[in-house]
């Protein structure tokens, strides 16, 4: 695809990682009030699929939408999240871990890189991928190919993860129309759509995710651990919210609302739970 072609109108699209089982990462995808569709994506990893574009609707770009995104799902289940994204003009990803800092790299159209290559060492690094080989091979991402433009980078970024366990489903292509990406996941039998339901609706599928290795951290398991993740995410939910409000950034007042929505959650359902 020529720089040309790219900027011709080609649609955003994006795809969301999370290092966990979908029974996992279904509660915490619910809280983002936004439609998904999640399906599997190799062994402990499952991919969310963006049912709208709601990047457009909030007149944000595609990559501060999923940034957002990412940092929530990472901070509220425990699990790291991987947000590839792409628009007309850019493509890259975002890789959110705990309560770190974001760690992403860009290529404009016509695959020029312009991030910064310690990111791909940290990227690396936040995976467990190998420090020697995966290195090298991400470095290349980071050089100079004027046969690669930014789509065939996340190509060949989706390459290397699969030495992590992702395993992208047949027709989930970093890069293809936003249209193509939800059919191919509702062509699935074990894609399953996320949308904000009611309080009986989210409590219905708590059990299954108390039996997953992550259920002692999670709001609804009355924990220790989960009361004090609760109160880290209130912590870290107020400023952020405040400060995507103050910088007019949706993306980060999302994130931020979440995280406060999180562990406010997981506070009423600790002082509402029956004490032995």
């Amino acid at each position: 695809m020529s720089t040309e072609a790219a900027r011709a109108g080609a649609p955003s699209g994006a795809l969301l990682l999370c290092r966990a089982e979908p029974a996992a990462v279904a509660p915490a995808a619910h809280l983002l009030r936004a439609p998904l569709l999640l399906t599997p994506a190799g062994s402990a990893w499952s991919v969310l699929v963006p049912g709208g574009t709601p990047w457009r609707d909030a007149a944000e770009p595609v990559d501060r939408v999923l940034t957002g995104w990412a940092t929530a799902l990472a901070v509220g289940g425990a699990w790291p999240a991987l947000a590839l994204w792409w628009d007309a003009d850019r493509a890259g990803y975002t890789l959110a871990s705990g309560f770190r800092r974001p760690v992403g790299y860009v290529w404009l159209a016509d695959g020029t890189p312009a991030g910064e290559g310690e990111a791909m060492r940290t990227f690396a690094a936040r995976l467990g991928l190998d420090p020697v080989l995966d290195v090298q091979a991400l470095d290349r991402l980071t050089a100079p190919d004027p046969a690669a433009d930014a789509r065939a980078r996340l190509r060949g970024l989706q390459s290397i993860l699969t030495r992590a366990g992702v395993s992208l489903p047949t027709g989930f292509t970093p890069g293809a129309p936003p249209d193509r990406l939800r059919e191919a996941a509702l062509a699935r039998t074990d894609t399953r759509p996320v949308e904000w339901p009611g309080t009986r609706e989210v409590g219905a599928g708590l059990d299954a995710v108390d039996e997953t290795p992550l259920g002692p951290w999670l709001p609804w398991s009355g924990t220790p651990r989960a009361r004090a993740l609760a109160l880290a995410q209130i912590a870290a939910g107020l400023p952020l919210t405040l400060w995507g409000l103050h910088r007019r950034g949706g993306g980060w007042a999302a994130a931020g609302a979440l995280l406060l929505a999180h562990g406010t959650l997981g506070l009423v359902y600790d002082l509402a739970r029956p004490r032995d």
